[in-house]
Protein backbone atom coordinates (compact mmCIF):
# COMPACT_ATOMS: atom_id res chain seq x y z
CA UNK A 1 0.00 0.00 0.00
CA UNK A 2 3.16 1.89 -0.52
CA UNK A 3 2.33 5.50 -2.21
CA UNK A 4 4.83 7.82 -3.68
CA UNK A 5 4.29 11.68 -3.12
CA UNK A 6 6.39 14.68 -4.03
CA UNK A 7 9.07 12.26 -5.30
CA UNK A 8 9.06 10.60 -1.64
CA UNK A 9 8.31 6.70 -0.65
CA UNK A 10 5.38 6.03 1.97
CA UNK A 11 4.60 3.02 3.26
CA UNK A 12 0.96 3.67 3.67
CA UNK A 13 -0.70 7.24 3.02
CA UNK A 14 -1.45 8.14 6.86
CA UNK A 15 0.72 10.86 7.88
CA UNK A 16 -0.30 12.78 10.97
CA UNK A 17 -1.09 16.31 11.34
CA UNK A 18 1.46 19.25 12.43
CA UNK A 19 1.02 19.37 16.22
CA UNK A 20 -1.18 16.85 17.34
CA UNK A 21 1.42 13.71 17.67
CA UNK A 22 4.34 14.98 20.18
CA UNK A 23 6.86 12.23 18.65
CA UNK A 24 9.39 13.20 21.40
CA UNK A 25 7.21 13.19 24.48
CA UNK A 26 5.28 9.87 22.73
CA UNK A 27 8.71 8.17 23.15
CA UNK A 28 8.85 8.57 26.61
CA UNK A 29 5.95 7.56 27.45
CA UNK A 30 5.85 4.83 24.77
CA UNK A 31 9.71 3.79 24.84
CA UNK A 32 11.00 1.27 21.99
CA UNK A 33 7.59 0.37 21.08
CA UNK A 34 7.09 3.58 19.30
CA UNK A 35 10.20 3.02 17.24
CA UNK A 36 9.63 -0.41 16.24
CA UNK A 37 5.42 0.70 15.40
CA UNK A 38 5.26 4.15 14.22
CA UNK A 39 1.95 5.23 13.60
CA UNK A 40 2.57 7.22 10.76
CA UNK A 41 4.07 6.54 7.23
CA UNK A 42 5.89 9.74 7.49
CA UNK A 43 5.98 12.45 10.73
CA UNK A 44 5.17 16.51 10.25
CA UNK A 45 6.40 18.40 13.41
CA UNK A 46 4.70 20.86 15.17
CA UNK A 47 4.85 24.76 13.47
CA UNK A 48 8.83 25.89 14.13
CA UNK A 49 8.94 29.93 13.85
CA UNK A 50 12.26 31.88 13.90
CA UNK A 51 12.20 32.93 17.78
CA UNK A 52 10.72 30.93 20.26
CA UNK A 53 7.09 31.41 21.16
CA UNK A 54 5.07 30.76 24.43
CA UNK A 55 1.67 30.47 23.16
CA UNK A 56 -1.19 32.05 23.96
CA UNK A 57 -2.42 31.97 28.33
CA UNK A 58 -4.43 28.98 29.35
CA UNK A 59 -7.01 28.16 29.24
CA UNK A 60 -5.91 26.62 25.82
CA UNK A 61 -8.51 23.67 25.16
CA UNK A 62 -12.17 23.25 25.38
CA UNK A 63 -14.22 20.12 24.13
CA UNK A 64 -17.42 20.45 21.95
CA UNK A 65 -19.85 17.52 21.58
CA UNK A 66 -18.38 16.34 18.80
CA UNK A 67 -14.72 18.01 18.31
CA UNK A 68 -12.42 20.30 20.23
CA UNK A 69 -11.29 23.53 20.17
CA UNK A 70 -7.86 24.63 20.76
CA UNK A 71 -6.41 27.96 21.36
CA UNK A 72 -2.84 26.91 22.07
CA UNK A 73 -1.14 29.68 19.96
CA UNK A 74 2.22 27.28 18.25
CA UNK A 75 4.52 27.40 21.24
CA UNK A 76 7.89 26.25 19.75
CA UNK A 77 11.30 26.59 20.83
CA UNK A 78 12.81 28.66 17.78
CA UNK A 79 14.19 27.68 14.87
CA UNK A 80 18.26 27.72 16.20
CA UNK A 81 16.78 25.26 19.33
CA UNK A 82 14.77 22.81 16.71
CA UNK A 83 17.47 22.32 14.85
CA UNK A 84 20.19 21.72 17.46
CA UNK A 85 17.83 19.83 20.29
CA UNK A 86 14.58 18.69 18.43
CA UNK A 87 15.70 17.62 15.01
CA UNK A 88 18.41 15.12 16.26
CA UNK A 89 15.96 13.20 18.44
CA UNK A 90 13.47 13.07 15.34
CA UNK A 91 15.92 11.87 13.18
CA UNK A 92 17.00 9.43 15.35
CA UNK A 93 13.47 8.07 15.96
CA UNK A 94 12.40 8.21 11.98
CA UNK A 95 15.16 6.48 11.01
CA UNK A 96 15.32 3.22 9.32
CA UNK A 97 14.99 -0.34 11.76
CA UNK A 98 14.90 -4.19 11.43
CA UNK A 99 10.96 -3.84 11.01
CA UNK A 100 10.36 -0.98 8.85
CA UNK A 101 11.86 1.36 6.23
CA UNK A 102 12.87 5.35 7.53
CA UNK A 103 10.13 7.37 8.11
CA UNK A 104 10.11 10.77 5.92
CA UNK A 105 10.26 13.82 8.42
CA UNK A 106 8.57 16.85 7.35
CA UNK A 107 9.33 20.02 9.33
CA UNK A 108 6.02 22.55 9.53
CA UNK A 109 7.30 26.43 9.50
CA UNK A 110 5.57 30.10 9.82
CA UNK A 111 6.60 33.39 9.16
CA UNK A 112 4.97 36.73 9.75
CA UNK A 113 6.94 38.31 6.53
CA UNK A 114 7.98 36.43 3.42
CA UNK A 115 11.83 37.30 4.53
CA UNK A 116 10.80 35.51 7.96
CA UNK A 117 9.64 32.32 5.62
CA UNK A 118 12.81 32.40 3.36
CA UNK A 119 15.13 32.22 6.45
CA UNK A 120 13.02 29.20 7.64
CA UNK A 121 13.42 27.26 4.49
CA UNK A 122 17.13 28.40 4.24
CA UNK A 123 17.64 26.41 7.70
CA UNK A 124 15.43 23.59 6.45
CA UNK A 125 17.04 23.25 3.35
CA UNK A 126 20.20 22.72 4.44
CA UNK A 127 19.62 19.72 6.77
CA UNK A 128 19.43 16.02 5.02
CA UNK A 129 16.90 14.99 7.78
CA UNK A 130 13.94 17.20 6.38
CA UNK A 131 12.79 15.59 3.32
CA UNK A 132 10.11 17.82 2.88
CA UNK A 133 8.84 21.13 4.61
CA UNK A 134 4.86 22.30 5.01
CA UNK A 135 4.23 25.79 4.97
CA UNK A 136 1.67 27.14 7.62
CA UNK A 137 -0.42 30.12 6.29
CA UNK A 138 -3.52 28.82 7.60
CA UNK A 139 -3.47 28.79 11.80
CA UNK A 140 -6.64 30.81 12.89
CA UNK A 141 -4.73 31.71 16.64
CA UNK A 142 -2.32 33.77 14.32
CA UNK A 143 -3.46 36.65 12.45
CA UNK A 144 -0.56 36.76 10.34
CA UNK A 145 -0.87 33.27 8.92
CA UNK A 146 -5.04 34.09 8.12
CA UNK A 147 -3.61 37.10 6.13
CA UNK A 148 -1.08 35.19 3.87
CA UNK A 149 -3.39 32.36 3.16
CA UNK A 150 -7.08 33.49 2.70
CA UNK A 151 -6.05 35.99 -0.18
CA UNK A 152 -4.91 33.91 -3.51
CA UNK A 153 -2.99 36.74 -4.74
CA UNK A 154 -1.03 37.34 -1.35
CA UNK A 155 -0.07 33.49 -1.21
CA UNK A 156 0.95 33.22 -4.65
CA UNK A 157 3.16 35.91 -4.30
CA UNK A 158 4.42 34.87 -1.17
CA UNK A 159 4.95 31.27 -2.24
CA UNK A 160 6.75 32.15 -5.52
CA UNK A 161 9.07 34.57 -3.08
CA UNK A 162 10.41 31.92 -0.96
CA UNK A 163 10.49 28.96 -3.61
CA UNK A 164 13.75 29.36 -4.59
CA UNK A 165 15.02 29.09 -0.93
CA UNK A 166 14.22 25.53 -1.22
CA UNK A 167 15.38 22.17 -3.04
CA UNK A 168 13.01 20.30 -1.09
CA UNK A 169 9.12 19.06 -1.76
CA UNK A 170 7.50 22.53 -0.50
CA UNK A 171 3.61 21.57 1.37
CA UNK A 172 1.56 24.75 1.41
CA UNK A 173 -1.02 23.90 4.61
CA UNK A 174 -4.16 26.18 3.55
CA UNK A 175 -6.63 27.87 5.80
CA UNK A 176 -10.95 26.84 5.56
CA UNK A 177 -11.42 29.64 6.36
CA UNK A 178 -11.79 31.92 3.26
CA UNK A 179 -13.96 32.07 0.69
CA UNK A 180 -12.57 30.11 -1.81
CA UNK A 181 -10.37 27.68 -0.54
CA UNK A 182 -9.60 26.40 -4.26
CA UNK A 183 -8.17 29.57 -5.59
CA UNK A 184 -6.28 29.81 -2.67
CA UNK A 185 -4.89 26.08 -3.55
CA UNK A 186 -4.19 27.32 -7.36
CA UNK A 187 -2.64 30.28 -6.21
CA UNK A 188 -0.01 28.07 -4.46
CA UNK A 189 0.06 26.10 -7.16
CA UNK A 190 1.06 29.08 -9.48
CA UNK A 191 3.51 30.16 -6.65
CA UNK A 192 6.13 27.05 -7.10
CA UNK A 193 3.95 24.65 -4.07
CA UNK A 194 4.77 21.04 -4.71
CA UNK A 195 1.56 20.49 -2.68
CA UNK A 196 -1.14 21.47 -0.68
CA UNK A 197 -2.24 20.23 2.70
CA UNK A 198 -6.29 20.94 4.21
CA UNK A 199 -8.31 21.27 6.08
CA UNK A 200 -6.72 23.52 8.87
CA UNK A 201 -8.83 23.90 12.14
CA UNK A 202 -12.01 26.32 11.79
CA UNK A 203 -12.76 29.31 13.49
CA UNK A 204 -14.54 29.24 16.93
CA UNK A 205 -14.93 30.31 20.16
CA UNK A 206 -16.48 28.77 23.86
CA UNK A 207 -17.92 30.69 26.76
CA UNK A 208 -17.68 29.84 30.00
CA UNK A 209 -20.02 28.02 31.84
CA UNK A 210 -22.50 29.87 33.56
CA UNK A 211 -22.03 29.15 37.14
CA UNK A 212 -25.32 26.92 38.82
CA UNK A 213 -27.58 29.11 41.94
CA UNK A 214 -24.91 28.00 45.05
CA UNK A 215 -22.03 26.98 42.97
CA UNK A 216 -19.17 26.80 45.18
CA UNK A 217 -16.88 26.46 42.12
CA UNK A 218 -15.52 30.40 41.96
CA UNK A 219 -16.08 30.32 38.19
CA UNK A 220 -16.16 33.62 36.83
CA UNK A 221 -18.87 32.96 34.19
CA UNK A 222 -20.34 36.65 33.60
CA UNK A 223 -18.45 39.47 33.16
CA UNK A 224 -19.52 43.19 33.41
CA UNK A 225 -22.58 44.25 31.80
CA UNK A 226 -23.70 40.72 32.22
CA UNK A 227 -21.85 38.98 29.44
CA UNK A 228 -20.26 36.25 29.83
CA UNK A 229 -16.33 35.74 29.39
CA UNK A 230 -15.01 34.03 26.83
CA UNK A 231 -13.26 30.44 27.76
CA UNK A 232 -10.30 30.22 26.09
CA UNK A 233 -7.41 32.59 27.17
CA UNK A 234 -6.29 33.63 23.76
CA UNK A 235 -10.36 34.52 23.44
CA UNK A 236 -10.98 32.20 20.39
CA UNK A 237 -9.32 29.26 18.55
CA UNK A 238 -9.70 26.27 16.25
CA UNK A 239 -11.93 23.54 16.15
CA UNK A 240 -11.01 20.60 14.62
CA UNK A 241 -12.26 16.97 15.28
CA UNK A 242 -15.30 14.95 13.78
CA UNK A 243 -17.43 18.13 13.62
CA UNK A 244 -15.51 19.53 10.41
CA UNK A 245 -15.21 15.93 8.73
CA UNK A 246 -18.11 17.31 6.00
CA UNK A 247 -16.46 20.70 5.55
CA UNK A 248 -13.40 18.78 4.97
CA UNK A 249 -14.43 16.17 2.29
CA UNK A 250 -16.38 18.80 0.46
CA UNK A 251 -12.94 21.23 0.70
CA UNK A 252 -10.61 18.53 -0.43
CA UNK A 253 -12.48 17.89 -3.41
CA UNK A 254 -12.71 21.07 -4.38
CA UNK A 255 -9.13 21.69 -4.27
CA UNK A 256 -8.56 17.78 -5.73
CA UNK A 257 -10.55 19.13 -8.98
CA UNK A 258 -8.86 22.55 -9.42
CA UNK A 259 -4.99 21.44 -8.70
CA UNK A 260 -2.47 19.33 -10.56
CA UNK A 261 -0.20 18.80 -7.37
CA UNK A 262 -0.75 16.11 -4.63
CA UNK A 263 -2.86 17.32 -1.71
CA UNK A 264 -3.06 16.08 1.94
CA UNK A 265 -6.60 16.17 3.25
CA UNK A 266 -7.35 16.21 6.99
CA UNK A 267 -10.19 16.92 8.83
CA UNK A 268 -12.05 14.28 11.70
CA UNK A 269 -10.96 11.60 10.55
CA UNK A 270 -11.38 8.56 13.03
CA UNK A 271 -11.17 5.30 11.05
CA UNK A 272 -10.25 4.03 7.97
CA UNK A 273 -13.54 4.63 6.43
CA UNK A 274 -12.86 8.58 6.95
CA UNK A 275 -9.40 8.23 5.49
CA UNK A 276 -11.05 6.15 2.68
CA UNK A 277 -13.25 9.59 1.80
CA UNK A 278 -11.22 11.93 1.61
CA UNK A 279 -9.14 9.43 -0.98
CA UNK A 280 -11.44 9.15 -3.57
CA UNK A 281 -12.28 12.83 -3.70
CA UNK A 282 -8.79 13.28 -4.38
CA UNK A 283 -6.57 13.28 -1.35
CA UNK A 284 -3.12 11.55 -2.41
CA UNK A 285 -2.16 11.54 1.68
CA UNK A 286 -4.51 11.66 4.86
CA UNK A 287 -3.61 13.31 7.92
CA UNK A 288 -4.77 12.08 11.65
CA UNK A 289 -4.86 15.14 14.23
CA UNK A 290 -7.13 14.91 16.76
CA UNK A 291 -8.05 11.14 17.19
CA UNK A 292 -4.44 10.90 18.60
CA UNK A 293 -5.22 12.99 21.52
CA UNK A 294 -7.90 9.89 22.25
CA UNK A 295 -5.65 7.39 21.10
CA UNK A 296 -2.38 7.43 19.73
CA UNK A 297 -2.12 4.25 17.80
CA UNK A 298 -4.84 5.80 16.14
CA UNK A 299 -3.03 6.57 12.52
CA UNK A 300 -1.72 2.39 12.68
CA UNK A 301 -5.39 1.04 13.39
CA UNK A 302 -6.78 3.57 10.49
CA UNK A 303 -3.82 2.26 8.16
CA UNK A 304 -4.20 -0.97 9.13
CA UNK A 305 -7.77 -0.50 7.80
CA UNK A 306 -7.36 0.66 4.75
CA UNK A 307 -4.82 -2.02 3.96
Amino acid sequence: MSVEFCGLEFAHPIINGSGTFDAIAALRAFGEDLRERFPFAAYVSKTITLAPRAGNPPPRLWETPAGLINSIGLPNKGLERYLSEDLPQLAELTAATSARAAIPLITNVMGATAEELSRLLEACDARAQIAAIELNVSCPNVKTGLDIGADPRQLEDVVRSVRAHTAKPLIVKLTPNTADVAACAQGAEQGGADAVSLINTLRAMALAPRARAGSRTGVAAVGEGGNRDRWLGGGSGGLSGPAIRAVALAQVEAVAARVGIPVIGMGGVQRAAHARDLLDVGATLVAVGTESFRDPAAGAKIASGLQ
